[in-house]
């Protein structure tokens, strides 16, 4: 009973404290839409995106992935692989497992770009190895260090170098 009687009390003065939306008058606005726009911007009500949409140069200078050389030479160097996870704005390609001939072992990859110019450690790679017996429930995952990451390191600087030339090259 006293839920009741507070719901109750709730409603009566949400209510009695509606007086409508304020402005919402039709009579003080024109009928036709440009000039309620007009008079809108007039009054500081609304936004525009664009303040002039003709002439108007839109945007800056974007580094897409296309123009990353690290980006495309990595892609490039582990196209053989099924990709997972792929984020150019989070700088990181992560692979599914992969397995050539032997379905007991696979590897994945990890690479982490720490920054776009091209220098020995702007690459952080990781590579899992995935060994299992019998089935996929008893598997065995190690981070391997070593001679592949430092081959798919030198790889890929390899292949940015070469990308970086070729643009430069176009410019030109």
């Amino acid at each position: 009973m006293k839920i009741k009687f507070v719901f109750l009390v709730l409603i009566g003065v949400f209510l009695a404290s509606c007086n409508g939306i304020p402005g919402a008058d039709a009579r003080k606005y024109p009928a036709n839409p440009e000039e309620r726009v007009k008079k809108n911007l007039a009054e500081g009500k609304g936004f525009t995106l664009n303040k002039q949409i003709g002439n108007v140069a839109r945007g800056g200078t974007f580094d897409f992935a296309s123009s990353n050389e690290l980006w495309r030479a990595s892609l490039d160097v582990i196209d053989f692989m099924p990709l997972t996870s792929v984020n150019y704005s989070g700088g990181i390609i992560i692979t599914d497992w992969y397995s050539e001939n032997n379905s007991n072992e696979s590897i994945k990859i990890s690479v982490r770009f720490l920054t776009n110019e091209l220098r020995t450690d702007a690459l952080d790679i990781k590579v899992f190895t995935r060994t299992c017996a019998n089935s996929l429930l008893n598997c065995k995952i190690i981070e391997t260090d070593g001679i592949i990451v430092s081959e798919l390191k030198r790889e890929i600087l390899k292949k940015a170098v070469l990308y970086k030339k070729e643009d430069k090259n176009k410019k030109k």
